[in-house]
Formats: C-alpha cells, structure tokens, sequence
C-alpha cells in the first residue's frame, strides 16, 4: 500500500510548481478569489430568483446558475463548502490549472445560462462570474514588461535592418 502512494507522490505533479510560475502577484490572487466568491454569491442569488418562474428556460438557467455558484464557491473558498468531505481536494486541483484554463472554464461556464435564457437576472447574475474568469484570462498574459527592455528590444532590430540594408547594398555594388 505504500508503495504504491510513494509512486503516486512521485507521479503528482508539485501544487507549488504551477503557483510559483503562473505570475501572479498576491494581490491579483486575492483579487480573482474574491471576484469568484461574489460572483459565487450572484449566480447563487439570480439563479433562485431565476427558478421562480414558470418557463423552463428560465428554470434550467436558474439550476445552471446555482451550479456556476456552487463550482465557484468550491474552486475559490473550499471553506465556504466544509461539509463536503472533498472541497478541499477540488480546491487543490482547481489551484493547479493554469489561469487561462480557469479563465476559459469560468467564462463558458458563465456564458451558458445567458444563451439558456437572456434576461436581465441572467446577465447580471452570470456577469460577475464572467469578469472572473476575465481576470484569469488577463493573468494568463504575463506582466507588462519594462521600458528599458522594450527600447534595447527595438535598438536590436534597428540595429540587425541596418546590418541587412548595408550587406544587400555591398553585395548590389560588388
């Protein structure tokens, strides 16, 4: 039995590994969690408000919504969910994604409800959860990088067209 955790311990990719590497500043963290609890909190709310109703459409919207909110809350604040015995394992697992898939999973998950049935409840409950994983999607990009860089980058490629002109130039005269 322990062998064979032993070989799922060394198979498992590090939880630190991906963190380390993704770019984010703490701040931007605490950000995009806490942009996905309150949108957990709006999905939760509109989609009550949602299943109050007497067409379908609304009602399945309305269900998708609370399940939006549901996998919100569990990705973002496992401890919002400590009755359920594998929060924290989920949470673990949704750390470990790179943030452009968080952002493509949030925003579609978000986007769904709204094709299901646009109204008004659908736009605003979902829109919160969609500026999550807008959040993500502009963490995938990486840092905006210096000037001092940008400038050294354009001093070398004036540098290697001016090195071409003058070699096209020398091999046209000879």
């Amino acid at each position: 039995m322990s062998s064979q955790e032993d070989q799922f311990q060394q198979a498992a990719p590090a939880p630190a590994a991906s963190s380390a590497d993704d770019g984010m500043t703490w701040w931007y963290k605490w950000l995009c969690r806490i942009a996905g609890v309150i949108g957990g909190v709006s999905c939760a709310l509109a989609g009550l408000w949602n299943c109050v109703t007497i067409n379908p459409l609304n009602i399945a919207a309305g269900v998708w919504m609370m399940l939006n909110a549901f996998i919100l809350f569990l990705c973002e604040a496992p401890f919002c969910c400590q009755f359920i015995e594998f929060a924290n394992a989920v949470s673990a697992r949704a750390d470990k994604l790179r943030p452009w898939q968080k952002a493509a999973f949030y925003c579609g998950m978000a986007v769904f409800p709204v094709i299901l049935s646009l109204t008004l409840t659908t736009l605003l409950g979902n829109a919160i959860a969609f500026a999550t994983g807008v959040l993500y999607g502009l963490s995938a990009l990486g840092k905006k990088g210096d000037a001092i860089s940008y400038a050294r980058i354009q001093q070398q490629q004036k540098q290697a067209d001016e090195e071409k002109l003058t070699g096209t130039l020398e091999g046209q005269a000879l």
